[in-house]
């Protein structure tokens, strides 16, 4: 099965939201599970749990089906990110433009590829679809 991955702040800002309900369209539209993904960082002290996202996600957008819900913890949200969708063998991760913009900086530094998509599709062998848009 198509798994698709979508990375969010909690509590769910305006952005995570837009980037929430296009993973779900995208997750509806070729019929795949949904990872939905929260980075708890070390530094920030705040624990969130899952129920806590799941919760939150859910009178957001309802309750889904095929949905998974997982917080990992680390100190840069980017590599936990990475983490999480290379250990699932995702197919499809969905982000906001901010987070693509973080993840190009970060890979700027560590690779001389500028380009984020080529990255991450040489690397992971997975679909990166980042959200743009004003409106919730």
């Amino acid at each position: 099965m198509t798994l698709v991955v979508v990375p969010v702040r909690y509590p769910l800002s305006a952005r995570s939201k837009r980037t929430l309900r296009k993973a779900i369209e995208v997750a509806r539209e070729r019929d795949a599970a949904l990872t939905i993904l929260h980075v708890n960082l070390y530094q920030n002290g705040r624990k969130v749990a899952r129920t806590d996202l799941k919760e939150e996600v859910e009178r957001t957008v309802g309750r889904l089906e095929n949905a998974r819900y997982v917080v990992r913890t680390g100190f840069l949200v980017e590599e936990s990110i990475l983490e999480e969708v290379a250990a699932e063998e995702a197919d499809v991760v969905v982000v906001g433009h901010k987070q693509a913009s973080r993840w190009r900086r970060l890979f700027q530094r560590l690779t001389d590829n500028p380009d984020i998509e080529a990255y991450l599709r040489n690397h992971l062998d997975c679909e990166i679809i980042t959200v743009e848009g004003t409106t919730v």
